[in-house]
């Protein structure tokens, strides 16, 4: 009787405290000025949701072209409860953002928090120092030298998707769904060279429950985002009460569905991890004999970062708990973008017939020069295979933009513009006061399609673009992106760490396949659509939500 009177009390207290702070925020939001106010942007259809959700929404290619085309490279939206947000795409702008002033802008720190609770201290959940101390750490694993080590690897799991894919053209007639089989293969690349794991043979089909618990992990993190919202308020209070055995075991009488699956796959993903660890540690201890005979032979990520952290000086080695949650921000970092970006790259060869030609003629000819397999930097220096991969990249980024792209500033800050913009007063804008606490928004996607600097064919895919030097307007713009003057992979100190590593799969995957196959559109699953998300991806039909795409594939 006293517990249950306690929890009332408790659960009223809490509520009261959520009920205040929002009418804090909301009052404060209708009566604020702001220097923002100024900006031009769309209008704001709902004080409640404001105009961001259709930002969010996974139909919402005309409202991202609206703003990119219409309002200029800075665009106010509206967040919930009237917050005042910017959409940001201009190239100057963007260098303070990412390189100059990256640490006023730091990444909001909810998606990391949740991030932090669910796989641990890894890249996507450390900020600052810690985070720097992390890339330091994990920079020479991505090295072209390393790379070159592990091009071997790729090419052997690329072979078993080219046999997979024809044991399943002489068993059956019809389309084959080429996501699905983009998604294995990228899990594979990454489980082999990354973790030094096989999560899927590819010739043959096998359940393994750490590829099944990586590949529900973010769309389980999307269904608890109301929760992830009120831990992320509250968890500094409960962390500074309660030690974190007790946050646990809280966490485990929540009578809440979707918050006990995800600490399942957690627990999954954190227990193989754990197992795939120990045997790279005992394969290390007992000699190379032992370690090459593992899966990676020793060149994957984590054995080669293992290798260097016991070699480490304390204060500079990682704690395992942090090897852990880098082995999971490995796989949930390298699947989808390399999937689906390997399948957009397969769609657009088969709607242009004569590229996917002119690409397979480079291919073979290569491949007959090296007899064999195409080595890393014959493969790297294929001029056409770049223009498609580059142009694709641009055209296509895997992330419009991004939860870890939204920064929330922490302090007043001045914001300057390459070109000056106009105010809603009609007076010109060269640069932009941003109250502390403000939302950013980085347009990867607008950035990349940009019609000031790329020019009038912006929106044409065209990989010849990249055969002859690029106009002034794009090299001048001097775009802060770690790749190929685009900001899809972003820059700074937050930029994506595996772009080499994610280039050389999908140049071996696609050198590998275009030798041996031709790819057309479906004749029956015409209606392709892309969806907007984390990371963007297909369905047959707007209404569907089944990531598929279905393509003819012709043996050659």
């Amino acid at each position: 009787m006293v517990l249950e009177v306690l929890d009332g009390t408790l659960s009223k207290g809490v509520l009261a405290v959520i009920v205040s702070w929002i009418t804090w925020k909301i009052v404060g939001h209708l009566f604020s000025r702001s220097p923002l106010d100024n900006i031009p942007g769309p209008t704001n259809s709902s004080f409640l949701k404001g105009n961001v959700d259709r930002l969010f929404d996974r139909h919402g290619w005309d409202f991202q072209d609206e703003i990119g085309e219409k309002y200029g490279p800075v665009v106010k939206l509206m967040g919930p409860l009237g917050r005042k947000m910017l959409f940001v795409f201009d190239p100057k702008a963007l260098h303070h953002i990412v390189v100059k002033d990256q640490f006023i802008y730091e990444q909001s720190g909810f998606t990391g928090t949740s991030i932090h609770a669910t796989i641990g201290p890894g890249l996507f959940s450390t900020f600052g120092e810690h985070h720097r101390r992390q890339r330091k750490t994990l920079n020479p694993v991505f090295s072209i030298n390393h790379m070159r080590r592990m091009t071997p690897i790729f090419y052997r799991v690329a072979h078993n998707l080219r046999g997979g894919l024809k044991k399943e053209l002489d068993n059956r007639d019809g389309d084959v769904d080429v996501l699905r089989w983009m998604h294995r293969t990228a899990l594979e690349l990454i489980g082999q060279g990354g973790l030094g794991y096989s999560f899927d043979p590819l010739l043959e089909d096998r359940h393994d429950d750490y590829a099944a618990a990586m590949k529900e992990f973010l769309p389980a993190l999307f269904n608890i985002s109301v929760l992830r919202l009120v831990w992320y308020k509250f968890q500094p209070l409960l962390s500074a009460l309660f030690p974190k055995y007790i946050l646990r075991l809280m966490v485990d009488s929540l009578p809440i569905k979707r918050v006990q699956y995800m600490k399942q796959l957690s627990d999954t993903m954190y227990q193989n991890a754990t197992s795939v660890l120990q045997l790279k540690k005992d394969a290390l201890r007992a000699g190379d004999e032992v370690v090459i005979k593992q899966v990676g032979e020793g060149k994957d990520v984590i054995s080669v970062l293992l290798r260097a952290n016991m070699e480490a000086s304390e204060e500079e080695r990682m704690p395992e708990e942090e090897l852990l949650a880098q082995m999971s921000v490995l796989v949930l970092a390298a699947t989808d973008t390399t999937s689906n970006t390997l399948a957009q790259i397969m769609q657009t060869l088969a709607t242009h017939p004569e590229a996917q030609e002119k690409l397979r003629t480079e291919i073979l000819q290569a491949r007959d020069e090296a007899d064999g397999d195409i080595s890393y930097d014959k493969l790297i220096a294929l001029p056409y295979m770049d223009a498609v991969c580059r142009e694709t990249l641009r055209l296509y980024p895997p992330s419009t933009f991004v939860s870890r792209d939204r920064a929330r500033t922490k302090k007043d800050v001045v914001m300057p513009l390459s070109q000056p913009i106009h105010g809603v007063d009609g007076q010109p804008i060269q640069e932009i006061p941003i109250p502390k606490d403000t939302s950013v928004v980085i347009g990867i996607r607008a950035s990349n399609l940009n019609r000031e600097i790329w020019g009038d064919d912006v929106r044409e895919w065209k990989p010849e673009r990249w055969l002859e030097p690029l106009p002034k307007t794009v090299t001048e713009a001097h775009i802060p992106g770690v790749y190929s003057n685009q900001m899809t992979f972003l820059g700074g100190g937050r930029s994506c760490l595996g772009f080499k590593f994610s280039q050389l799969e999908m140049k071996v995957v696609l050198s590998t396949l275009l030798e041996s196959f031709r790819f057309s559109p479906s004749k029956v699953a015409k209606d392709v659509h892309w969806n907007l998300a984390a990371v963007r991806y297909p369905t047959i039909g707007k209404d569907s939500t089944n990531p598929q795409l279905l393509m003819s594939v012709e043996l050659l």
